[in-house]
């Protein structure tokens, strides 16, 4: 069995694409939401210096995010709309190191997320993508 990137690709950018979605949900959603709530991120915000409306703001765009790369709509836009919240918080994250696990978390996972959103951005949304009329299909080799 051989693999051709010509084939493989297109469902390559698809599971990028669907897994950051999923993670820009939980992390928008579930996390920003309805673990902490929209005035507790707020809040956070505020807390380390930036304006508490970027907050708000963050949680919906990730969470419209999550859903764009789910669908495979505005992929491209998408993630590269994405591109300066996650600079965003790898700068934030920089004095803690490089383990996440450490207190405040490292910057390594946001740092490699934005690295994930480029490529999807040079990929596009690949196989399973809905468009404006149809369900998109890889191309034919």
């Amino acid at each position: 069995m051989t693999f051709d990137e010509r084939t493989t690709a297109p469902y390559a950018a698809f599971l990028l694409r669907v897994t950051m979605g999923v993670m820009f949900l939980a992390h928008g959603l579930l996390l920003k939401l309805m673990t902490f709530g929209l005035a507790g991120t707020m809040g956070f915000f505020g807390s380390i210096g930036y304006p508490p409306l970027l907050g708000a703001a963050v949680a919906f765009a990730e969470i419209a995010a999550g859903i764009a790369l789910i669908a495979g709509v505005w992929v491209r836009a998408a993630s590269l709309a994405m591109l300066p919240i996650l600079l965003g918080a790898t700068w934030q994250h920089l004095p803690a190191g490089w383990v996440f696990t450490s207190q405040g978390g490292g910057w390594e996972f946001p740092a490699f997320w934005t690295a994930a959103l480029l490529v999807q951005a040079g990929l596009g949304a690949g196989a399973f993508a809905l468009t404006t009329a149809r369900l998109a299909r890889p191309a034919a080799a």
